[in-house]
């Protein structure tokens, strides 16, 4: 039930324990224990008051053993319950604190909040310890107790500040190099809360009065000195006051804090040897002083006692920025007692190598949470900022100076190989080293990397977009290319020249002896121009046959326009190039062994490429460009009924009849043609990678075979140049220049370029 309060237990379940008899069987104390568990929030220490009866149920299942100690706990609980417990509801924007306590079988919390100088407790918190818990150091069973109340009171640590109050150096344990895995896997859990470890202060009300000692196991009272479970001693590397290491003297560690409120002001220390005991102060001053006197006290009383130990060399960590810049000389002391307590320091730091780390956090409380929580994965070791592994070791973090140098060792060192960005970042870590922007760095590294660039993988993917070419009506675009050298006939040719028309499909050939700018200016007069009419346009590649002067004023007197083709690249006129594939390989099947006929066979090749269907327009060559379909042999020898019914006068009226609908015929066959390629366009788009340049950008040219070097076989490069980008012929083609400033004579497309990375 909620009062005004605050949260009262339930009076029915408090009167239950109290009207309970002494318990005798095992169903009474079972009785009693589950009563006790609905009840331990509002009850202090519930685990340590019921260990008795936890431990009279191992016994037999049929019979207890029931001890003074148990009527005694009995008794305890039984007055302790009559006091009506009242626990205290907190307010939006309160902090609130955590006491813990560590006995041999359980561990313990309160969380309370203060009101009006006087501590109310909130919840209250426990746990028994069992199998492996029970031996951990006692040390660990106290963040063990933090990490189960952060557990248990998980809305709370969200919702609001906590104040750790403890005398013991909890954080510097789950910040130290030393501690075990599961040290660790708590600091990373609690560091997601704003958590604040303070000195535990004078018990305020009876509300905390058995959590004064946090050991309550009698070999750990009230000691001033605790001894931590051994780790290695790192006597050999030591920080001095400049940031260079001594390996000469032992090195201490001073933890200080001061703080200042309406209640007074006070002091914690921590005093870690070299051997690691730690000895442990808290002071409370007789005067007032401010915040900052207070550190400066704290500061102060802990050189007095390192050097009444005998240190010499010694790391001081404060959470004072004041303090700490003071100290270094970063800040100039212009109160009077600022400057009273700065001489008296400087003073006693003459006796010691010391050497300052500023714990202050950001103003912002939303950043100083955040950076409080990341800090939780990182520790100091010997003055060098390390970052915890989750399957540890420790990864050293480094600047962006020394993480350049680690790249560059690791990708094109001794042991180098000239790695990608993922796995030169994967093998840095595995070395060991670690920087917030280490896989950018990477990525950055590699694309710079001259070699990696001139010896990369080739890129399979287009990299612009299918330009599909609709020509409207027939017979006015050629596409012209070459095959060859082929086995040579009769003749002596060895090549054949090849002409399409981009709308019927319709094919041309020629076999050449010699491949002169006379003999395409011919091929193209004769088997083109005097056979369909002049075209508008003729699309080749960069051949030298093609691209001379002499052919150019051919076109130019014909007003027809030579379009050229990206180097090396035959998709940009790949009509002409399918169709040499469908010559070449007819041919192939239709000579056999005879090679050197491939000239007399030309002809029945081009009228079995002529009459056959083709898929993008739904007709034959022949059927789009004369209106009908041409006789073939076949018919002849198993005669069809327009070869067997011939009349001569029937047959002018068909042929008349079918010019007047090959218009029609041939629209058809444009709309099949543009949704055929749609359809290619479509399927090779959805593979496109997209790779466009701007001019002045600096790119890498594939190697050719014109270009390549044969003296290196298959240990050349793979890409060349650099070439800077001068011109954007079209969306995919540009024209390129050297370095020294030459320009190549021919567009190249974006398929055989790359980015250049200086």
């Amino acid at each position: 039930m909620i009062s005004q309060r605050g949260i009262e237990a339930n009076p029915e379940k408090i009167k239950a324990i109290l009207d309970m008899a002494i318990p005798r069987t095992i169903e009474d104390i079972q009785s009693l224990t589950g009563r006790v568990a609905a009840l331990t929030r509002f009850i202090s220490k519930a685990t340590d008051r019921c260990a008795p009866f936890f431990k009279a149920l191992k016994g037999s299942k049929r019979s207890i053993t029931w001890t003074a100690e148990c009527d005694k706990a009995f008794n305890e609980l039984k007055a302790y319950m009559g006091r009506a417990p009242l626990l205290s509801t907190p307010e939006p924007g309160d902090t609130l604190m955590i006491y813990l306590s560590v006995s041999a079988t359980a561990v313990s919390s309160v969380l309370i909040q203060t009101k009006n100088g006087a501590e109310h407790p909130v919840h209250y918190v426990s746990k028994a310890l069992q199998d492996a818990e029970v031996r951990y150091p006692d040390i660990e069973k106290l963040a063990f107790a933090l990490v189960v109340s952060a557990r248990r009171l998980r809305p709370y640590f969200q919702a609001y500040t906590i104040h750790v109050l403890t005398n013991q150096p909890l954080r510097q344990v789950l910040q130290k190099p030393e501690t075990s895995g599961r040290l660790v896997k708590w600091a990373i859990e609690l560091g997601e809360f704003d958590i604040h470890y303070k000195p535990r202060p004078a018990t305020k009300g009876q509300a905390v009065a058995d959590f004064i000692s946090e050991f309550t196991e009698p070999h750990a009272v009230a000691s001033p000195q605790i001894t931590m479970e051994p780790t290695p001693t790192p006597s050999q590397v030591h920080v001095t006051s400049n940031g260079t290491l001594d390996l000469t003297q032992p090195l201490w560690t001073l933890y200080v804090d001061g703080s200042s409120n309406a209640q007074g002001c006070g002091a914690g220390l921590v005093l870690i040897s070299p051997d690691k005991a730690v000895l442990e102060y808290a002071l409370r001053f007789q005067f007032h002083a401010s915040n900052n006197e207070a550190e400066y006290e704290a500061l102060l009383a802990g050189l007095r006692l390192a050097k009444e130990m005998g240190a010499r060399q010694i790391q001081i960590f404060s959470d004072s920025q004041l303090v700490v810049h003071q100290v270094n000389q970063d800040f100039t002391a212009k109160d009077v007692s600022m400057t009273a307590y700065l001489q008296h320091t400087r003073h006693l730091l003459a006796t010691f190598n010391a050497y300052f780390i500023s714990q202050t956090l950001l103003a912002d409380p939303a950043e100083a949470r955040r950076v409080r929580y990341r800090s939780a994965r990182y520790l100091i070791i010997n003055g060098a900022l390390y970052k915890r592994r989750f399957s540890l070791p420790y990864l050293r973090c480094l600047n962006p100076e020394e993480g350049h140098y680690v790249l560059r060792e690791i990708h094109e060192g001794i042991c180098g190989s000239h790695s990608g960005a993922r796995s030169l970042a994967h093998k840095a870590i595995r070395q060991g080293y670690f920087w917030p922007s280490l896989h950018t760095d990477a990525q950055a590294f590699t694309q710079k990397c001259d070699k990696c660039q001139r010896f990369s993988n080739i890129p399979q993917l287009p990299a612009e977009p299918l330009t599909a070419m609709v020509i409207p009506w027939p017979f006015t675009q050629w596409g012209l290319d070459l095959i060859g050298p082929m086995p040579e006939g009769k003749g002596q040719v060895k090549y054949a020249v090849v002409a399409v028309d981009y709308f019927t499909k319709w094919a041309e050939a020629e076999a050449l002896a010699t491949i002169t700018a006379a003999r395409i200016e011919t091929f193209v007069w004769q088997n083109i121009v005097c056979r369909f009419g002049i075209p508008n346009a003729i699309v080749t590649d960069n051949g030298r046959q093609f691209d001379n002067a002499k052919f150019r004023q051919f076109c130019s007197n014909l007003k027809i326009k030579l379009c050229f083709a990206s180097p090396a690249h035959p998709q940009s006129n790949g009509q002409v190039e399918a169709v040499n594939k469908i010559i070449k390989k007819t041919l192939k099947t239709k000579l056999d062994q005879a090679k050197g006929c491939w000239p007399e066979l030309l002809p029945e090749v081009l009228w079995a490429y002529r009459t056959t269907f083709r898929t993008s327009t739904g007709e034959t060559p022949f059927s789009l460009s004369f209106g009908t379909e041409a006789v073939a042999p076949v018919e002849i020898g198993q005669p069809t009924y327009r070869t067997s019914t011939y009349e001569a006068e029937a047959n002018n009226e068909q042929l008349a009849l079918n010019l007047d609908f090959i218009d029609e015929l041939r629209d058809q066959s444009n709309m099949r043609n543009v949704a055929y390629k749609q359809r290619i366009a479509k399927y090779y788009n959805s593979r496109v990678k997209p790779r466009a340049f701007i001019t002045g950008d600096w790119v890498m040219r594939k190697v050719s075979l014109a270009t390549k070097n044969p003296n290196e076989g298959t240990l050349g490069l793979t890409w060349e140049g650099p070439y800077k980008i001068t011109k954007v012929c079209r969306p995919g083609t540009y024209q390129l220049r050297d370095h020294k400033g030459k320009m190549l004579p021919h567009p190249w497309n974006a398929d055989h370029l790359k980015y250049y990375y200086k």
